[in-house]
């Protein structure tokens, strides 16, 4: 894992926490030339971002509660594919917050064959925002969201 010099003020937080999720190449998230279609890879992030979710104890519902009129959207969000996926095999997505920032932080998510070969990697900003009756500003993301994220060493 890689952190930037802005990063070091969370190093009392202890380790990033790490979410991982397994998948099974089914036929369905192949393309006709019998490989993973690429949008699947975005489906399996946004699954696995939400697993680190609920690692750190929040749903979407969950954090409408505790934080009410607040929400987490993805404003941008890449991946660099490396290898391909075929029909039958097994890959497991990890993801992590790998940067805190003052309103947003950015997820990094590994995709790994069950061979240990590395299939893509990137990455998606989610930006803190107020949703008051319709009008969206971002606000800090406060410590109480953030210190559930990490595991204490």
């Amino acid at each position: 894992m890689k952190f930037t010099a802005q990063d070091k003020e969370h190093e009392d937080l202890g380790a990033p926490l790490v979410g991982t999720l397994q998948r099974d190449v089914t036929w369905g998230d192949c393309d006709p030339a019998g490989i993973v279609y690429y949008p699947t890879y975005y489906r399996w992030i946004d699954a696995s971002t939400w697993n680190l979710f609920f690692l750190s104890g929040f749903t979407a519902q969950s954090i409408r509660t505790e934080y009410p009129g607040m929400d987490t959207p993805v404003v941008a969000c890449g991946l660099e594919f490396h290898k391909p996926a075929i029909f039958g095999d097994k890959a497991e997505v990890r993801t992590f917050v790998e940067h805190w920032s003052g309103k947003s932080f950015k997820m990094h998510h590994e995709i790994v064959r069950a061979d240990g070969v590395r299939l893509a990697h990137g990455t998606e900003v989610r930006v803190w925002v107020e949703n008051n009756a319709g009008v969206i500003r971002a606000r800090p993301v406060p410590d109480s969201f953030k210190r559930r994220f990490f595991v204490k060493r």
